[in-house]
């Protein structure tokens, strides 16, 4: 008898023990369990990615906060990636570093320990852009002369630094999305025979269209598949060292009836991507979409916010549904400060870009020096790069801290999910491949917030400084 009450007594702690693992608040349970994590960054860098933990409860929310609401049924694009532009300017930097240094900083970037921000969508430029060191594409002739054949096509001014930085990156993630872009093609094609500004001549429409083949197939030989590659950068700027003038018409012709039927003919499978620039003109890709033997080459359109409204994405989404949309390029500038730049950059770049359907989001260069270098002459002396490089020293700026909070949680093949808006309070959510559920939120007003984030008839109650930006993953 005193045995079975002795067990009976003990089967009695044991339930009261379980039973303390779970705590009953006003009809809502704790699950112990269910403690996960998010991140957070301050515009005063009292935070900077710093990881926080939670508890998610259960039942009703029994609070008067404001609820940031999380439907996982509504689903919207598919995520390619975040990241930045690999100039050559960067690669340089990068490459310059002592090798140990070099490898930690990459690892950093691109893999995916605990340690790491996992960038996972990069953009190159074809030939060079105005953050390369001096000016160049892969034909360059002495003045008067030209190459129709492109037989002195050559990559080798990019085998220097920037094609073997790119193949320690594939090393490190060999699924990275990498998007390249021309500043401008050789001189000898334009009409005004000057790496700034220009347009190309008709009659080098054939040939640039090989040019773009001859580059695409000689960095696959180098172990670096390009996914998708544009027209043109800023074809309505021509102010830029390089640069190039091109309008809709004159990629409409050119992608329709030379640049997809030969990578049609060569098997070529990169995608193919018009406009990227500003916001401010999405008539121009939607005509070029309405061209329909040139839209059944078309991947989609890219854009950057210089000008115009982050909105424009939805526009042109909304006239061509069936087509991408990315967001390449918005720089931080010298003059810029921390606070400004994360609440505006995270608001428009990062959450804005994903609410109008955009597969990427990226920022401008990867990396400058102090002197806000290398360029070329007339190239961007304010652009602030994600680092800042000298010698192996590495200091992290703004820009990359914007990018670690999608980056670092959102990889490719994720799916973009239904997430509300309230008051002061953006938030972009998503599902990942393994079914986490990430939600970036910014608090865009000057206060501080509290609040709650409910999913799946399971929430939290959080609060974030003004100007601050968190990410959750449940």
């Amino acid at each position: 008898m005193f045995k079975l009450g002795s067990i009976i007594i003990v089967l009695i702690l044991l339930s009261f023990c379980s039973n303390k693992n779970k705590l009953a608040l006003n009809d809502n349970v704790v699950d112990n369990a269910a403690k996960t994590y998010y991140w957070v960054t301050t515009g005063d860098q009292s935070q900077l990615l710093t990881k926080q933990s939670f508890i998610l409860k259960t039942g009703e929310v029994n609070n008067a906060l404001s609820v940031i609401d999380i439907d996982t049924a509504t689903k919207y694009q598919i995520v390619d990636g975040f990241g930045y532009t690999l100039t050559g300017g960067s690669a340089y930097l990068i490459n310059q570093m002592e090798s140990n240094a070099k490898a930690s900083l990459l690892n950093e970037l691109f893999g995916s320990n605990e340690n790491a921000i996992g960038v996972n969508y990069l953009r190159i430029s074809i030939g060079a852009s105005d953050l390369s060191s001096t000016v160049f594409s892969y034909n360059d002739l002495p003045a008067g002369q030209t190459d129709t054949l492109l037989n002195e096509f050559s990559l080798s001014a990019d085998t220097i630094d920037l094609i073997p930085i790119l193949q320690k990156i594939v090393a490190i993630n060999p699924a990275i999305k990498i998007m390249a872009t021309p500043w401008s093609p050789p001189i000898w094609m334009k009409d005004n025979l000057n790496s700034i500004g220009g347009s190309l001549l008709s009659k080098y429409f054939h040939v640039y269209a090989n040019y773009f083949v001859k580059y695409l197939q000689q960095m696959k030989l180098k172990g670096i598949s390009i996914d998708a590659i544009t027209i043109q950068n800023e074809p309505q700027h021509g102010g830029n060292n390089p640069s190039m003038l091109m309008s809709a018409n004159q990629q409409a012709d050119f992608i329709k009836n030379h640049l997809g039927p030969l990578f049609e003919k060569n098997g070529i499978k990169t995608k193919i991507v018009i406009w990227d620039h500003n916001c401010d003109n999405p008539n121009y890709p939607i005509s070029i979409l309405n061209d329909l033997a040139a839209k059944k080459y078309i991947d989609g359109s890219a854009f950057h916010l210089y000008n115009g409204d982050i909105s424009a994405l939805s526009t042109v989404y909304n006239a061509h549904p069936d087509k991408s949309l990315y967001f390449t390029e918005q720089w931080t500038g010298k003059n810029g400060t921390f606070d400004g730049d994360l609440k505006w950059h995270i608001k428009n770049v990062i959450i804005g870009s994903m609410r109008n359907h955009s597969k990427n989001a990226l920022e401008w260069n990867l990396a400058n020096d102090p002197s806000f270098g290398p360029r070329t002459p007339g190239g961007c002396t304010e652009c602030k790069g994600a680092l800042t490089i000298a010698g192996s020293t590495v200091s992290k700026n703004v820009a990359f801290y914007i990018i670690a909070h999608a980056s670092k949680f959102i990889p490719s093949g994720s799916i973009r999910i239904g997430s509300g808006i309230v008051g002061n309070l953006f938030s972009a959510a998503f599902l990942t491949p393994d079914g986490k559920k990430v939600v970036i939120v910014l608090n865009n007003g000057n206060q501080e917030e509290q609040f709650n984030l409910r999913i799946n008839k399971r929430w939290l109650s959080s609060s974030l400084k003004g100007g601050a930006v968190a990410t959750f993953v449940i």
